[in-house]
């Protein structure tokens, strides 16, 4: 199959070369890597959106409450690997994304995951409104209008 078609529907792909210490001691990338690779298409994305840029002097910034991997194939040094970002749903207060890695020596899956991401009030210390901003710039990215749900509704998903 080929990589485009692996990565169809995610607006934000990263390519990131497989290094020989991401590896481990069973000669395969680590685990904890993988988050990493996460947070490269996160970033990335947010760069894509201008989320960190609507900020702005607000105070107001993404944060990040929870993530999880599906490992579904080992990678190996030497490769390089695509990692595709989407925003699935968005909340009140946060919004939730979806990341697939793909060995581009293997073409195929080797990880899937999700992200909670949170609007926090950095000079208050507490979770904030997702501003409207960023409600509008994710729903350029992917192409729709984003309805907010309960916050609660994107753990269930």
């Amino acid at each position: 199959m080929a990589l485009d078609e692996l990565l169809q529907g995610f607006p934000v792909v990263v390519t990131v070369p497989v290094a020989w210490g991401d590896m481990d001691a069973f000669q395969h990338v680590n685990n904890t890597r993988f988050f990493r690779y996460f947070e490269d298409a996160r970033i990335a994305y947010f760069e894509r959106t201008g989320v960190t840029d609507l900020s702005g002097t607000s105070g107001i910034g993404p944060i990040l409450a929870h993530t999880a991997a599906r490992f579904r194939a080992p990678i190996t040094y030497p490769d390089d690997i695509q990692v595709g970002a989407r925003v699935l749903g968005v909340g009140q207060h946060s919004f939730k994304m979806e990341y697939k890695v793909v060995s581009v020596a293997m073409h195929k899956v080797a990880a899937t995951g999700t992200a909670v991401i949170v609007a926090y009030d950095y000079v208050e210390g507490r979770k904030s409104l997702l501003p409207d901003a960023w409600r509008r710039a994710l729903g350029r990215v992917e192409n729709c209008d984003f309805a907010p749900v309960g916050d609660e509704e994107l753990d269930k998903t």
